[in-house]
């Protein structure tokens, strides 16, 4: 009871003063992994968190299922504009250059660890989240192209990742009697459910949807609570198939974005705000790992890991991919750099932490953390200057309105 008071208390206060700690920026990310840090992250913490219960892994799961499912229905925001953004070459090209190069950084940089374990740290780092400077996708001075190519990429990227990581924890924790090509069949299978799922509940949910509101059955308020049920339904349906739940959150939030149009634009409010209370409490967390993983320092290594990640392996990838788009040199700039690290590294951090050995686990938590932490600080500070320098540059015809927000 006192740390569901410690919690409640703690976001109600952050509810009231939320404006005037933004002018600081000082975000919500920021404000819950700072509580994590001094309320779960002591010797004798005041809100104990046990992490390695199967309820609390359950729990950490749904909070990427559920954020995976808004990111798919987001979809939508982007039918207005002309032309492709870059999302192909951004998610089919720089993702995967990008995780070979992290974990080529992560073999430079730790020599003599296992390549699967680089594997999964390079998954649990790489994927961007746009939470820690959501403003950006709000600021009419950033072009809406580079905020389209930015959160479409934020919303995808996870998605494409989560079987590989599930794969490559996998095949890390496997036992002796397990051989590649069995985990690797686990893998498909796993991911094939999950498809076959996800797409069969999305479809159901839309036409059902569709249905009663043309027939007058339900009210858009009420069917609010559909959009709600629907991740959640699909997460645990697919594991009780043995399928990849995040996986088939996905796909349902993809065939459930087509029938917002027909409820009504504000249909998904109450999803991606119970999201983002999911995604607050990641944060808080992650406030608590970072604590434990930094408590005697943090080494060189594992700050210059996480410097390469933030800068070399991204930005490299993302300009080449969008060499000979539309984009112009400031642009890709731009995109290259600002890719924050957010809740989807922090939740794959916390599912390795669960299910590795100590020594594995710890080293997954040392680097996120890291990453996390120098990210928010990084990409933090530079947006407000990256936003004034397009203004700078700004074509009158480039101020159109946002896309919607990711997370």
């Amino acid at each position: 009871m006192i740390a569901l008071l410690a919690l409640l208390s703690l976001l109600f206060l952050w509810a009231v003063v939320s404006d005037r700690l933004g002018r600081w920026s000082i975000t919500a990310p920021i404000t819950f992994a700072a509580a994590g840090i001094l309320l779960s992250g002591q010797d004798h913490p005041v809100v104990p968190l046990d992490v390695d219960t199967h309820t609390f892994q359950r729990a950490i799961e749904l909070v990427l299922a559920v954020m995976l499912f808004t990111d798919a229905t987001e979809a939508r925001e982007y039918a207005r504009l002309r032309g492709p953004v870059g999302e192909g070459r951004l998610l089919g090209i720089a993702l995967p250059a990008s995780l070979v190069l992290a974990t080529l950084a992560g073999a430079l940089v730790f020599p003599g660890r296992s390549w699967w374990l680089l594997a999964v740290a390079a998954l649990v780092v790489m994927p961007m989240d746009l939470a820690p400077v959501l403003m950006i996708l709000r600021d009419e001075r950033v072009p809406l192209r580079v905020r389209a190519a930015l959160n479409i990429e934020g919303g995808f990227n996870d998605g494409l990742v989560s079987p590989l990581f599930v794969f490559c924890v996998a095949n890390l924790v496997s036992a002796e009697g397990d051989t590649f090509s069995d985990l690797l069949l686990n893998a498909l299978k796993g991911a094939v459910y999950a498809a076959v799922i996800g797409s069969a509940l999305g479809f159901l949910a839309s036409q059902l949807v569709r249905r009663a509101m043309e027939s007058g059955w339900a009210r858009p308020a009420s069917l609010r609570m559909a959009g709600l049920a629907l991740p959640f339904l699909t997460y645990a349906a697919s594991v009780l198939v043995e399928g990849n739940g995040f996986v088939a959150a996905f796909v349902a939030g993809l065939w459930y974005a087509h029938t917002v149009s027909v409820v009504g634009g504000d249909s998904l409010d109450l999803v991606q705000d119970v999201s983002y209370l999911l995604a607050l409490a990641a944060w808080y967390s992650f406030g608590a790992l970072a604590a434990e993983a930094f408590a005697h320092g943090i080494a060189l290594q594992v700050l210059a890991y996480a410097l390469l990640v933030l800068t070399v392996a991204r930005f490299v990838p993302v300009m080449a991919s969008l060499t000979g788009t539309d984009f112009t040199r400031p642009e890709r700039v731009a995109i290259g750099w600002l890719g924050p690290r957010g809740v989807t590294s922090i939740v794959f951090a916390v599912l390795a932490y669960i299910q590795l050995p100590k020594e594995e686990a710890d080293f997954v938590v040392n680097v996120t953390a890291a990453t996390v932490l120098l990210s928010v600080v990084l990409h933090g500070v530079s947006a407000e200057p990256v936003a004034r320098w397009f203004a700078r540059r700004q074509q009158p015809e480039d101020r159109v309105g946002p896309p919607g927000p990711g997370r």
